[in-house]
């Protein structure tokens, strides 16, 4: 995988529902299989990070019980919430993260960017948490073994009061964007999404209003002649465009359910079919090598529940992390992998 842009057109989004309930919801997009399975993580559970060069970085003790979706067989969270309603999302971040200095004096506060988001998960329960300890750990390129390479990443972290926050890698600093709108995206840096949004604040949800022009009366067509001109491709500022005027144009939900089912609907319009992203290179055996929506994943902030469905098989799966295990003495993994189940009616 080593050299090939493997995911480059995930997009997360938050919504709030009229209970208070708070959703964070977000699409994985990757080239190549990146064979996810449900994980809890109990609590007490002893980690080891990674540094560079082989060498072990920080070590810690899960505070935090937390179920979400991993990759590769690996034992870290690519997104997920814990048991006090902490959501965190790993996105890649190409061309643009840019990861800390490193010395061997840093190993014990080292993490690899693949580590990262499970640390938060598993040792803070809110978003002030974490940005208050945030600085006390070195974010590394080191080299996340399966891909043969450091993943450029970068992360969003969301609490069950629906304050959010977006970590990113600048220039070899770690910075920390407040996050009002509850988007991310990929590529470039949060801010620059935030300065390119502005490009379209004309946008309406009502459609234009008739006009005439030398006694002619010009019309629109019909609904949605507001939304004329948002981008439709799917780059990352296209994206975080459409993710910002689709939840924020939401009809408050009730529940969290009921939001958690439109977070889904939102998404649907973010869901990219294999062949429609492809990259330039074919792999080893002359297949085309394309992105594709491996799956859509929502978090019930509130309720504890994470919510999956995946590129084959659409049907919703929900894990209640009120009802595992917290004090298992291991992860417990939870297949994913699974056929379409369609339902005959007659």
């Amino acid at each position: 995988m080593a050299g090939i842009t493997v995911a480059d057109a995930c997009t997360g989004i938050r919504l709030t529902a009229k209970d208070g309930s708070v959703i964070h919801a977000r699409t994985l997009e990757f080239a190549v299989d990146v064979k996810s399975d449900i994980i809890i993580v109990p609590r007490g559970y002893k980690r080891t990070g990674t540094a560079p060069n082989k060498t072990k970085g920080m070590s810690w003790t899960t505070k935090y019980a937390s179920v979400g979706a991993n990759g590769v067989g690996q034992p870290v969270l690519f997104d997920g919430l814990n048991e006090k309603g902490l959501a965190v999302g790993f996105f890649y971040h190409p061309h643009t993260a840019k990861y800390m200095p490193y010395k061997p004096s840093d190993a014990p506060n080292t993490l690899g960017s693949w580590e990262l988001g499970t640390w938060i998960l598993d040792s803070f329960a809110t978003v002030d948490e974490v940005k208050k300890n945030i600085n006390k750990v070195v974010v590394s390129d080191a080299i996340f073994p399966p891909w043969g390479f450091a993943p450029p990443a970068h992360f969003v972290v969301h609490d069950a009061t629906g304050k959010s926050i977006v970590i990113e890698f600048l220039n070899g600093k770690l910075v920390v964007f407040e996050n009002p709108l509850g988007i991310i995206t990929n590529s470039p840096s949060y801010d620059w999404h935030m300065t390119n949004i502005r490009n379209y604040i004309n946008i309406s949800l009502t459609p234009v209003n008739e006009m005439k022009i030398d006694g002619v009366t010009l019309k629109s067509f019909g609904m949605g002649s507001g939304l004329h001109g948002i981008p439709g491709d799917f780059t990352p500022p296209s994206r975080f465009v459409r993710a910002t005027i689709f939840s924020k144009a939401s009809l408050p939900q009730k529940t969290g359910y009921d939001a958690v089912i439109e977070a889904f609907h939102i998404l649907n319009n973010f869901d990219i079919p294999k062949g429609t992203a492809r990259e330039h290179a074919k792999d080893k055996h002359g297949n085309v090598i394309a992105e594709f929506t491996q799956w859509t994943a929502a978090s019930d902030l509130k309720a504890k529940k994470y919510y999956i469905r995946t590129y084959d098989n659409s049907q919703i799966k929900m894990i209640d992390l009120n009802k595992m295990n917290l004090d298992a003495k291991e992860i417990i993994t939870i297949p994913l992998k699974s056929k379409e189940v369609v339902k005959e009616l007659n």
